[in-house]
């Protein structure tokens, strides 16, 4: 009898070590920041799971945010120092004790903010994120962002209400002198120094019209979109040396903004320009919100072994994947949410949209991605190796766009010692532009692009 007790007291006492160790105080494994003019994103990482309730202040404008089952801590406190000076929406950070278990964060205001509080469960090398993605009350629309891209800045901005109450005019305004030149031919230059035609007798019959020329028929406004892959919380894949794939990517596509703006009839819309995380969906629907001609997802692939080399050029697939690489790459690929940190309750409408988009697809979309993803594929050849020799197709949800010609665009493979020292360097970059940017025009050549007839409702 005496022995039975002793058991049972040894299992209370085990029972009772396991509660108080579920119940003990979580600890901050890191703190970041991720400040941008879309939206800025803080991450509190966590050994064990946070609950947060907070509310907004104004006068000035304040987020308040209790965090339970938290003490203060070090780490916590590296928060402070995380805020840079430029940030678009935090002025100052000020971090307490607000009951024995429970941390207040106050975050100082630039502006009104509508925040996005949600945690995250352990993925990859994360493990548990609490998440506060601060995006502004009045957002910008892409639409007039890139109308204005070249106008000169204004004088005083207006303030958030006004730009709200502006938005629908400026599109009319601001991007109509741009876009409505689409069916208005040019007028024809003068010669320097042709001389003055005698004048015309009355019986002769006037000159026919010259033939419209190829540079006439698409002479409109051209949009493309730029989608560097991965950013902020998501690294994308990272080299032997250090490299992370969401730098790389994104320093060839400002080099290649820069190279097609020369012409001065292309404007490019880039999904994220700054190093911020844009979910897969977003990155679709700022394509069609500025009616995209084209878009373009740039990444630098990585695979298990180093050996891996060369480069290669995705479209969508209407059915099964072309090879099992390329559904091991669109898995791998699509998995960038689930480490970038997407908002699950705001997501499940924009997860119907994905959806409906790719049942939208059509098969004259993929037909002209596959134009484009040649004469991509066919320019990178002549700078580096080529992975795959073909274009080939799996079902990447950043190309689920039904009315714009997409392809993704592995550079190459970062993974590979080799690659990825090729990758570090700016005039291999310039290359790679030099040959992304001669696909895109050989394209165009062959294919001009149509009037806008596409929907921006997304």
């Amino acid at each position: 009898m005496r022995r039975r007790e002793t058991l049972g007291l040894v299992a209370l006492l085990l029972k009772a070590g396991d509660t108080l160790a579920a119940t003990s105080e979580a600890s901050i494994v890191a703190v970041r920041v991720w400040p941008a003019q879309e939206y800025t994103r803080v991450t509190l990482e966590s050994d064990k799971a946070l609950s947060v309730k907070h509310f907004l202040v104004d006068s000035p404008h304040r987020l308040v945010i209790d965090v339970d089952g938290l003490e203060l801590s070090p780490g916590l406190r590296e928060l402070i120092g995380k805020v840079k000076a430029d940030d678009p929406y935090i002025s100052g950070v000020r971090v307490g004790q607000n009951t024995p278990t429970v941390v207040r964060i106050v975050l100082d205001l630039r502006q009104p903010v509508a925040p996005q509080i949600f945690t995250l469960a352990p993925v990859a090398a994360y493990k548990h994120r609490l998440v506060f993605d601060l995006y502004p009350k009045f957002a910008a629309d892409p639409l007039v962002a890139l109308a204005n891209e070249r106008a000169k800045p204004p004088a005083p901005p207006p303030s958030p209400a006004q730009r709200a109450e502006q938005a629908a005019s400026a599109v009319n305004d601001a991007l109509g002198e741009l876009i409505q030149k689409i069916e208005r031919p040019p007028a024809p230059a003068p010669a320097a120094s042709a001389p003055v035609p005698p004048p015309v007798a009355a019986a002769s019959k006037p000159a026919p019209p010259p033939a419209p020329t190829a540079e006439q028929k698409i002479d409109r406004l051209i949009i493309i979109a730029l989608d560097p892959g991965h950013g902020g919380e998501d690294p994308g894949a990272v080299g032997p040396s250090g490299l992370r794939e969401k730098d790389v990517v994104l320093a060839v596509a400002h080099k290649l903004r820069e190279r097609l703006t020369t012409n001065p009839n292309i404007r490019v819309l880039m999904t994220r320009d700054a190093d911020f995380f844009v979910p897969l969906h977003e990155r679709v629907r700022k394509a069609r919100r500025v009616q995209a001609d084209l878009f373009v997802s740039i990444h630098a692939d990585a695979f298990i072994t180093p050996q891996a080399r060369g480069a290669s050029v995705f479209v969508l697939s209407d059915g099964a994947a072309t090879s099992a690489a390329a559904r091991w790459m669109a898995d791998k690929e699509n998995a960038a949410d689930m480490v970038g940190g997407v908002n699950v309750g705001a997501a499940t409408k924009d997860a119907n949209v994905l959806r409906a988009l790719l049942d939208m697809s059509t098969t004259a979309q993929i037909k002209d991605s596959l134009k484009l993803g040649g004469e991509v594929l066919g320019q990178i050849g002549k700078v580096g190796k080529l992975h795959k020799a073909r274009v080939e197709q799996a079902g990447f949800a950043v190309l689920k766009a039904p009315d714009i010609p997409s392809i993704l665009v592995e550079t190459a493979f970062i993974s590979n010692p080799e690659e990825e020292k090729k990758l570090r360097d700016p005039d291999y970059q310039d290359q790679l532009v030099d040959a992304l940017a001669s696909g895109i025009a050989r394209y165009f050549a062959k294919s001009p692009p149509m009037a806008r007839k596409r929907s921006t409702t997304m």
